[in-house]
């Protein structure tokens, strides 16, 4: 099954500091290739995984589970750890949990991690019954394209299908019980007003984790998809002020720190 366009796997070879970057559920690099182009250009090398499932249409998302998802960024992590010297993660929505779960179970091999927006639980009255209605309905209406900024769009399933929902509700209640474990540096970046994942989320994981370099900043002009959104270029720029605070040798050589 072709690729959607715009949701193409990204990697940019740089210096010795590595960036691994995770999108989020029914979503696509389209959603993160902004910010990794920024992160590429300031000579940090880049991987931009396409999830298993995502990309092509929903009816390839059924046949995936939180398994195969994890998976592809747990491939991707280690090569970074093998070509760089320092490796951060960076995830939205879903791809926050990733993020999470990948710091929990690596500890000291992710030097710190950044979260727009963390996908902490699945909410709604019909969260509880996925586990039947999966069987009955394939699919519902998409969560993709929550932007605030006028003709931005977002590279998504239009549709949710239920059998990866079930899985994606499974993988939160995994990485849940899994933050105390998480010790790496946060910076965590969430909207004000996000029609996907409520504000909680982030509340949560802050609450439950065991890092102590911790930097919660509030998005006001932002819905969900706040990296293609109104604030795109100060979650990028907080991204790379964290990346160059956590490793200044690694990236303030050769004029790399001041972003040529």
């Amino acid at each position: 099954m072709p690729v959607l366009p715009g949701a193409e796997p990204y990697r940019h070879e740089g210096g010795e500091v590595g960036v691994l970057l995770c999108h989020g559920f029914t979503g696509s690099p389209q959603s993160m290739r902004p910010w990794a182009e920024f992160l590429a250009a300031r000579g940090l090398t880049v991987s931009l995984p396409l999830l298993p499932g995502h990309g092509t249409r929903w009816q390839d998302m059924s046949l995936t589970t939180w398994h195969d998802w994890y998976a592809e960024v747990d491939r991707a992590l280690h090569e970074l750890t093998e070509r760089c010297a320092r490796v951060f993660v960076m995830g939205l929505s879903m791809g926050g949990a990733l993020t999470l779960r990948l710091a929990a179970r690596h500890g000291d091999a992710v030097s710190g991690i950044v979260l727009v927006n963390p996908g902490n639980k699945v909410h709604g009255l019909a969260a509880k019954a996925l586990p039947v209605i999966r069987h009955l309905v394939p699919s519902v209406p998409g969560i993709t394209k929550d932007i605030a900024k006028p003709d931005v769009d977002e590279v998504g399933y239009t549709r949710v299908p239920l059998h990866a929902a079930h899985s994606l509700r499974r993988f939160f209640q995994v990485v849940d019980t899994e933050l105390p474990q998480v010790t790496s540096p946060v910076l965590l970046l969430h909207s004000r007003e996000d029609h996907v994942v409520p504000p909680a989320d982030s509340a949560r994981v802050l609450g439950r984790i065991s890092s102590t370099d911790v930097e919660e900043i509030v998005l006001e002009q932002s819905y969900h998809v706040a990296t293609l959104d109104h604030d795109a270029e100060r979650i990028f720029e907080e991204s790379w002020a964290f990346v160059t605070r956590l490793a200044p040798d690694l990236v303030g050589e050769k004029g790399i720190a001041s972003g040529g």
